[in-house]
């Protein structure tokens, strides 16, 4: 069995980790540095980034380690801001390398040929992807180093972990087909609905924003990211506004989550004779959803709304955003 990645030339990938307490202006001004670096840098919120360094490494005559120590001290001297480097073949390799660096800071680069013996030293838990609930389903089977999970068939770990396994074994050998893709930091996503008429009744108000959960949703998938919090906005006829935001328990972009959370929102506006006018819903404190571990789970039903969920986003994907309306897979909650 092969553990070497493949397709991927060395000391390419570089996963930048600022500290948490880090406010957005400042993460902002880090982007701006990594941009100077590489034109392709993609922002991972609320305070990581990748940075693809295949064409910087030819532009600067530097290597992959020389411009992740560059990266430090533009951001300690102008910023006070120190960041820890991860630098691989892969997005993976690169990610578990910059959590390996201790505080404050530093930069560990992995070359090609020392992926497969780095990893298998590693626990479990400290491959980038993997969940606290799936390191524990490992452990409990004797599988705590990386390597344990390298060398187990991909369906066994399918059966310990679900739809995730065979992608955390192809992890575990360093093999990670993903690239960086440039991207922004964006302030939020918003959908909005407005009536065509004012609206007294509540199962027409929670119809529509039951769509808007679906449209946040697709929006979110579609950019790789998940929300941290959500904002549910009322206008009402004569132009009062009513605005709540409450935080989700795990950043999600997946609609039974917003759901649950936006009409929970719903419920305490207390609505009775309120003529609405229209309804918007904003995804806030948005980070990448490559960041968000998919939890092994019990409960088959929301399983399979999961997997319901991401047939949908393909068909839409293929025939459009009108191919598939909210009612087709969720129903209101009671």
């Amino acid at each position: 069995m092969s553990t070497k990645p493949t397709g991927r030339r060395p000391g390419v990938v570089m996963h930048v980790r600022c500290p948490d307490w880090l406010s957005e202006e400042t993460y902002r001004q880090v982007l701006e540095q990594m941009w100077e670096l590489s034109p392709v840098v993609q922002a991972l919120p609320p305070t990581a980034a990748l940075v693809d360094l295949r064409g910087a490494l030819r532009y600067h005559g530097a290597t992959a380690s020389h411009l992740g120590e560059v990266l430090r001290l533009r951001t300690v001297s102008r910023y006070g801001v120190d960041v820890r480097v991860g630098i691989g073949p892969t997005i993976t390799v690169a990610a578990t390398a910059s959590a390996q660096v201790g505080l404050p800071g530093g930069v560990l680069a992995i070359e090609e040929d020392d992926v497969a013996d780095w990893l298998a030293l590693l626990l479990v838990e400290d491959l980038h992807g993997i969940g606290s609930r799936q390191a524990a389903t490992l452990r409990h089977y004797g599988v705590d180093r990386v390597g344990l999970l390298a060398a187990l068939p991909a369906e066994t770990v399918q059966r310990l972990l679900g739809r995730a396994g065979r992608t955390a074994v192809d992890r575990a050998r360093g093999i990670d087909p993903r690239t960086v893709t440039p991207r922004r930091l964006p302030a939020s996503v918003s959908v909005r609905h407005r009536f065509p008429h004012d609206v007294l009744d509540g199962a027409v108000a929670r119809s529509a924003l039951l769509g808007l959960v679906v449209q946040l949703g697709v929006e979110l998938r579609r950019g790789g990211q998940a929300a941290r919090a959500l904002t549910l906005m009322l206008t009402f006829a004569g132009g009062p506004a009513w605005e709540r935001t409450r935080r989700l328990a795990e950043p999600s972009g997946h609609e039974d989550d917003l759901r649950q959370l936006t009409y929970q929102i719903m419920d305490a506006a207390g609505l009775q004779r309120g003529r609405l006018t229209g309804l918007a819903l904003r995804g806030e404190d948005l980070v990448d959803g490559d960041q968000v571990a998919e939890q092994l789970s019990l409960d088959t039903a929301r399983q399979a709304r999961l997997v319901a969920e991401g047939a949908a986003d393909r068909i839409r994907e293929r025939f459009g955003p009108g191919a598939i309306g909210p009612a087709a897979t969720y129903r209101p909650a009671s």
